[in-house]
Order: structure tokens, then C-alpha cells, then sequence
């Protein structure tokens, strides 16, 4: 973890505004191509070559040694699963993608969840369908001044007394660094933490499940997943905090 994250200059948020457009394509991309029968490595595939074509960098790959562009995780696991030839996607999955991109220098950062096909559960479609809120409700609790609180306590207030939010992984400050301080927990109190200032630029990331909160992780040193083995989802948009609200920049 770095230092705090600090306030963007005009020409680091002009990148980092690119850098948001980049990912929000390549994920929108990977949304389409999404079916039943490809394996989690095809679409990091896809997302290296929509990149490639678009000019960017990928953030994740090789990040304190993490060996893919993309990572995605399939119905118990939370984060950071390794993109594997031999894991086959199938109908009814619920499939979180998570991507970084770095332009000029500029990091953001976003992860969506898709439930493949018509099969799921409809418990497991409402846990996707209130992750997202989640981070809607976050992200509209943001402006200058906001403290980190107030960005906590708006996820949770979606997220409490229907699912387990996951406590161990948060949100994070980025830009300069795919991680910086502060971590944005998933939970909190209003008007407590840190107070955040406009041209800041932070990570929100809610995840949930339909079981505990409690995580763990697998022998390959990333896949992170539910202790319980419960479904899991996961959404994340890189803001800017503007005076009078904030600006999505991983949004098409």
C-alpha cells in the first residue's frame, strides 16, 4: 500500500479519464463475448487483445506477481481468481471480472459481475442486481468533503440483514498506484474516517455474498473465496470526487 492518494493534476485526471474508457470498453466487450462453454483464460484473451487495440497497458499482470491481465472469479470466489485454460464456464455461473489499466502512467480500476445464461437462481440474480446498488449508493454518498464513512455506511445500508459483506477486501484510493491509501471498507459509520477532498480519486468496490463474510485463500497465493463456499459478487468503478458530487471514470 502507498501513500495517501493524492489530488490528480488536470493532466493525471485527463489520463486517468482515458485510462477509465479503456477498461469500461474492454469490460463491456468481455460482457458481450460471455458464454457458457469458454474458459476463464479465453476471456483474459479477449481483454489482452480489446487493450492491446485500444492502446492501454495492463495493470494486474505481473503485480507483485500476479500472472494474468484479468481476473475472474466464478461463483464462491470472491477476487482474484487466475484466468485457466482448463476452467470452463458454465450455464448459471455467476462470473466477476476485474481489470486495471494503465495509460500514461495513470491507473484505474473496475469489476462487474454476470450471471451466464437464464438457469441462476433468482437469489443469486438479486445478489448481483443489490452489489451493483451498492456501489450506486456509494458513489452518489461522494463529494468533496465526504468522509470515508459515509462511503461505507451507504454500501452497507444496501447490503445489510440480506447478505454477508465481505470485510477483509475493501475499496482503495488509486491513480499513481493501483492501491493507496485509504482502504474504503464495505461497512462503517457515518461522519467517522477520513475526510476526502475534491480531485481525489478512489476505487469503491462492494462485495457480498449469500452466505458469511469470512474469506479465504486458495493454495495459488490469489483466489480469494467465501470461507462458507457461498456465491459471491463484486462491482467496482475508479471516481473522481468533484466538489458537488463525483465523476465515474471507468463508465462508458
Amino acid at each position: 500500500m502507498s501513500a495517501m492518494t493524492q489530488v490528480k493534476t488536470a493532466a493525471e485526471i485527463t489520463s486517468m479519464r482515458e485510462s477509465g474508457r479503456m477498461l469500461a470498453t474492454v469490460l463491456a466487450k468481455l460482457k458481450t463475448e460471455l458464454t457458457a462453454g469458454m474458459s476463464t483464460k479465453d476471456l483474459s484473451e479477449i481483454a489482452k487483445q480489446e487493450l492491446r487495440s485500444l492502446g492501454g497497458q495492463p495493470t494486474f499482470l505481473g503485480y507483485f506477481g500476479f500472472p494474468d491481465v484479468l481476473c475472474v472469479s466464478v461463483n464462491d470466489e470472491i477476487v482474484h481468481g487466475i484466468p485457466r485454460s482448463g476452467h470452463i464456464i458454465r450455464q448459471g455461473d455467476l462470473v466477476s471480472l476485474d481489470f486495471g489499466v494503465t495509460y500514461r502512467s495513470m491507473i484505474t480500476d473496475a469489476a462487474i459481475s454476470i450471471v451466464v445464461g437464464n438457469t441462476a437462481s433468482s437469489a443469486v440474480k438479486n445478489l448481483v442486481t443489490d452489489t451493483e446498488r451498492a456501489l450506486m449508493k456509494a458513489i452518489s454518498a461522494v463529494q468533496a468533503g465526504v468522509r470515508v464513512g459515509d462511503i461505507s455506511n451507504a454500501a452497507q445500508s444496501v447490503l445489510e440483514n440480506k447478505y454477508g459483506i465481505v470485510r477483509d477486501l475493501v475499496g482503495h484510493g488509486v491513480g499513481h498506484e493501483l492501491h493507496e491509501d485509504p482502504n474504503i471498507p464495505n461497512y462503517g459509520k457515518k461522519g467517522t474516517g477520513l475526510s476526502l477532498v475534491a480531485g481525489m480519486t478512489v476505487a469503491i468496490e462492494p462485495m457480498a455474498t449469500l452466505g458469511d463474510y469470512r474469506i479465504k485463500t486458495d493454495a495459488d497465493g490469489w483466489t480469494i473465496r467465501t470461507a462458507d463456499g457461498s456465491i459471491a459478487a463484486h462491482f467496482e468503478h475508479t471516481i473522481l470526487i468533484t466538489h458537488d458530487g463525483a465523476e465515474i471514470l471507468t463508465a462508458l
